[in-house]
């Protein structure tokens, strides 16, 4: 414990005092504090001037991060026939429609996202108590109810991020690893910030983006200047 105390208190110390900073500067700040005997993920957190208990201010969306996220994805795909078989071919962990069912009310839940064919939609409705507290829920505003589910499959095998707004009015995702490269960590952080500010909802008053901030999975976080982030600088 003595040396998890250390490391704690040596990256409070290089963060102190240190805010809004540029995204790259921010990256490398991090980085150089991710100090774990794991490859640390890099998270970024927006904070959105959104109350998403209403719902024309619900913030939603995909992204293909442009160097991926550096994390392994399993994908389970509700499919039948030449569908499955696409699925298959295209990468996917799990395919199935009422046996998948079955393993699911069961409890086995191993895979990160879920994928279905619109015609499989009765069957995965009735999971909506489980899948959907874990998002995990198929929904076609996120592509993952789709008759294309090869490209679905690939996309999330790529690098794909979905992000939902929580109560607090915050988004966040892994963006990448601590083992990345600065620059390819700052691609990554941008295309996300991105991507949120193009799912601004119609029911948004005044400041959307409020506050961008990033840390790796056991350290401190930092604030980045927004214009930095949203590629404005």
């Amino acid at each position: 414990m003595a040396k998890v105390a250390k490391r704690i208190r040596a990256a409070r110390a290089a963060f102190e005092g240190k805010d809004n900073l540029p995204v790259q500067a921010a990256v490398e700040l991090v980085k150089a504090n991710a100090s774990a005997k794991f490859d640390e993920t890099i998270e970024v957190a927006v904070n959105l001037g959104v109350d998403p208990r209403h719902a024309d201010q619900m913030v939603r969306g995909t992204v293909n991060l442009p160097n991926g996220t550096g994390k392994t994805v399993r994908v389970a795909v509700f499919a039948r026939g030449e569908k499955a078989d696409q699925a298959r071919a295209a990468g996917a962990d799990i395919v199935g429609a009422e046996d998948l069912m079955q393993d699911i009310q069961g409890g086995k839940i191993d895979f990160d996202r879920c994928i279905a064919t619109p015609d499989m939609m009765p069957i995965v409705g009735r999971l909506g108590k489980i899948l959907g507290p874990r998002n995990l829920m198929p929904n076609p505003k996120v592509g993952t109810v789709t008759p294309d589910v090869a490209e679905a499959v690939r996309a999330a095998k790529g690098g794909q991020v979905q992000f939902k707004v929580e109560k607090a009015g915050i988004v966040h995702a892994g963006v990448g690893k601590a083992s990345f490269d600065a620059e390819k960590l700052a691609e990554n952080i941008r295309a996300f910030v991105d991507a949120v500010q193009r799912a601004k909802p119609t029911g948004a008053k005044g400041a959307y983006l409020k506050k961008v901030s990033i840390a790796s999975t056991m350290g401190p976080g930092v604030s980045v200047d927004l214009a930095s982030a949203t590629g404005n600088a």
